[in-house]
């Protein structure tokens, strides 16, 4: 009898399109209320997408869009999807200090479980910012109750990542039930590749997400951990004209064929929500260290 599929993680990071990082210098948060609010309408292309596939995944959503969104948030949640915590606004861990983390988690969990209507339990950092310079993040996580967390991307890379980093689920606190999810990557000729979703799946062949899965799941038995946001399926999205070159390039390759290449992604192999993940991957990894 064939083994059975490996279950990935499927994700959406639930932001808008003037709330990402890469335009924070140019566009200040006390402008977004007055800019054209697309997430709602792009969220329910993604739900119409996964329903259409018969896939459940999970939405890490920002505190901010949750307590404009309501209704969206119940929808997520009714149609069998896990609705998590990105935080409030999107600031960067390492900026907020321990204390400041703290409030941020409380402040978006609120936010989040008065809009869906249900537990949060799991989060993901902005721009995967628990890194070696946030060794206390883990206990403030731990500390407010979080089951896991999938905020660590395991590489080197001139926005974000921590190359030390475990590739694979482990548990970051001795004593604590806590488990962290890193986003995917794959190898070559011993170096780490970014695999896990956003921008990389949009500007790179399909060709290598499809190895770079295959390689987690089948060479290496484990689950792969897939992101994107909703503005990657936007291509009418308002372009920033005044962000660095860089900033645009990167949010702006792709975006009319992203939509197409998820389907497949999608259709290719097999999805599930981050908590179900997190809960097989905790019980490996406390096998693993014993």
């Amino acid at each position: 009898m064939p083994a059975s599929p490996q279950i990935n993680g499927l994700s959406v990071d639930v932001e808008d399109w003037f709330q990402v990082g890469a335009f924070e210098t140019v566009i200040a948060r006390d402008d977004w209320s007055r800019l054209a609010d697309r997430v709602e309408r792009n969220c329910d292309t993604i739900l119409e997408m996964f329903c259409d596939a018969g896939v459940r995944g999970t939405f890490f959503t920002l505190g901010w869009v949750a307590e404009r969104h309501g209704p969206l948030m119940r929808r997520i949640a009714a149609e069998g999807h896990e609705v998590a915590s990105h935080g409030w606004d999107h600031e960067r861990v390492f900026r907020l200090g321990a204390d400041g983390f703290a409030r941020d988690l409380e402040r978006s969990r609120k936010a989040i479980e008065d809009a869906a209507g249900v537990a949060v339990t799991g989060y993901r950092a902005p721009s995967f910012s628990i890194d070696a310079r946030t060794p206390w993040a883990f206990e403030v996580l731990a500390a407010q109750g979080y089951a896991y967390s999938s905020s660590v991307a395991p590489i080197a890379h001139d926005h974000y990542g921590w190359r030390e980093a475990p590739r694979f689920a482990f548990h970051p606190l001795a004593g604590s039930d806590l488990v962290e999810i890193p986003v995917t990557t794959a190898t070559f000729a011993g170096r780490r590749l970014a695999a896990g979703g956003g921008g990389f799946f949009r500007v790179l062949p399909y060709g290598f997400s499809r190895w770079a899965i295959r390689q987690v799941n089948r060479e290496e038995g484990r689950p792969a951990v897939f992101y994107f946001h909703p503005w990657e399926i936007d291509p009418d999205q308002p372009r920033v004209e005044n962000a660095p070159l860089r900033s645009r390039l990167r949010h702006y390759t792709n975006l009319d064929v992203m939509a197409g290449k998820l389907r497949q992604l999608i259709d290719e192999f097999s999805w599930g929500r981050m908590d179900d993940l997190a809960a097989r991957e905790s019980d490996r990894a406390m096998a693993l260290a014993a």
